[in-house]
């Protein structure tokens, strides 16, 4: 029950978040490290990325499966955060002090923690015939 509730959670944030990538990818493009190239298609295409495990989360669609790809999504964009964190870049509007953005940068770890372990992807998946 709980696990669910979290994975409900997560959509939701997920779903928003996707749904930011297009209203504000001008914002969001700012924060793609300029090594890589068409910083506002590699907004829309992850945040393309993101609605598409929010509804993998409401569906319940292969969850440890959905973990572990949104874990490695989230290890993915971790550079646009260093890059955000180093740079002082804001937050749309928002100005953020270099803590709050090496916040989150530090918050990508527990976050993929919570939805490996919401997921029921390795190393938290259940055991057949076990109570874990």
């Amino acid at each position: 029950m709980i696990r669910r509730i979290v994975q409900l959670g997560l959509a939701i944030f997920f779903l928003i978040a996707g749904v930011l990538h297009f209203q504000l990818d001008d914002a969001f493009a700012r924060i793609v490290p300029p090594v890589l190239p068409y910083p506002v298609a590699i907004v829309w295409i992850t945040g393309a990325m993101e609605l598409a495990f929010a509804a993998a989360l409401i569906a319940k669609w292969r969850l440890p499966l959905t973990g572990l790809a949104l874990s490695a999504y989230l290890i993915a964009v971790l550079p646009a955060n260093i890059y955000m964190a180093i740079a002082g870049i804001p937050l749309g509007d928002t100005v953020l002090s270099p803590a709050a953005l090496w916040l989150r940068v530090a918050l990508q770890f527990p976050l993929i923690a919570l939805v490996l372990w919401c997921t029921g992807a390795p190393p938290f998946r259940k055991i057949p015939g076990t109570d874990g």
